[in-house]
């Protein structure tokens, strides 16, 4: 198994949990348009990278979708950002935040079922069991729990629908379609509900924060996760997704907040000897998503 798809993955993994902390600070800004320039920073970026040199050398530029394209990719985009990030806002008012990570830690769990082999799945379960432990339960009410199965399914989604694009346009060119697309659907949204003056009303915290989430949790973290993907196979790339946690917790410990408790640990030990399992088989991988040199 090669070392750098899985250190793609992982660094994607650590940008996303550290979005956790970061997030909060955005509690009160006008979320869609925040999203809308989100998007639209990290797609200009992705843009930029692909005009360079040795990234044509490579034949990673952009292509146009064409016929079925459209669908996968528009799919991603509604099911992985736009509904994904309006369940963890509702979601957050009748439920834990615990509540919706452990909804998030038994993705691996769905993505190793298209990987036909019984160690992969042995090894998704003990890494989500890890993220539980390392993430806690939580309260929720019914529309909690309703949203956590939002999230859970979108999550998934995220990679799954992405998979049948991969091929042709590569991580590169899935990443720079979904977040042109998510900047505009964002942006219709932002400026019906919230209004064309919304951008005034933000802060320089919101701008640091949104900054962040555009540049490392969304251009970069897209690369890299999509990269891990195409090579490994969804099945062993969702294992990694069981970093995401772990970062979040370590994140905020050096933010400032309490040193985890020994059953986070606990967590943590359990996500690492679930990677270790699933990532270190001998037996050969599924097909991965091939992408054109």
């Amino acid at each position: 198994m090669k070392a750098l798809p899985i250190l793609a993955g992982a660094a994607g993994m650590v940008f996303v949990g550290g979005s956790v902390a970061v997030s909060g600070h955005l509690a009160d800004a006008p979320n869609l348009t925040v999203q809308a320039l989100r998007y639209a920073v990290a797609c200009l970026l992705l843009i930029a990278w692909s005009r360079r040199p040795l990234t044509r050398l490579r034949g990673a530029s952009l292509q146009r979708p064409r016929g079925a394209e459209w669908f996968w990719l528009l799919g991603v985009t509604v099911a992985g950002l736009l509904v994904f990030n309006i369940a963890l806002v509702h979601g957050a008012r009748h439920a834990e935040p615990a509540v919706l990570g452990v909804a998030v830690a038994c993705v691996p769990i769905l993505l190793a079922l298209v990987t036909p082999t019984r160690r992969v799945l042995f090894a998704a379960a003990v890494v989500t069991l890890g993220a539980i432990l390392v993430e806690g339960l939580g309260r929720a009410d019914a529309t909690g729990v309703l949203w956590a199965v939002v999230t859970f399914l979108c999550e998934a989604l995220f990679t799954l629908l992405a998979v049948p694009v991969l091929g042709r346009h590569g991580p590169l060119g899935v990443s720079t379609h979904t977040t042109w697309m998510a900047a505009v659907i964002f942006g219709i949204l932002g400026l019906a509900t919230e209004g064309p003056s919304a951008i005034l009303h933000l802060h320089t915290d919101d701008v640091v924060a949104g900054a962040y989430l555009a540049v490392a949790v969304t251009a970069v973290a897209f690369l890299l996760w999509y990269t891990c993907v195409t090579r490994l196979g969804p099945g062993r790339a969702g294992l990694l997704t069981g970093v995401a946690p772990i970062s979040a917790a370590l994140t905020g410990m050096a933010l400032g907040g309490p040193a985890p408790r020994p059953l986070v640990w606990l967590g943590i030990a359990t996500v690492a000897l679930g990677l270790a399992l699933g990532l270190t088989a001998r037996t050969p991988a599924p097909e991965p998503v091939l992408t054109p040199a």
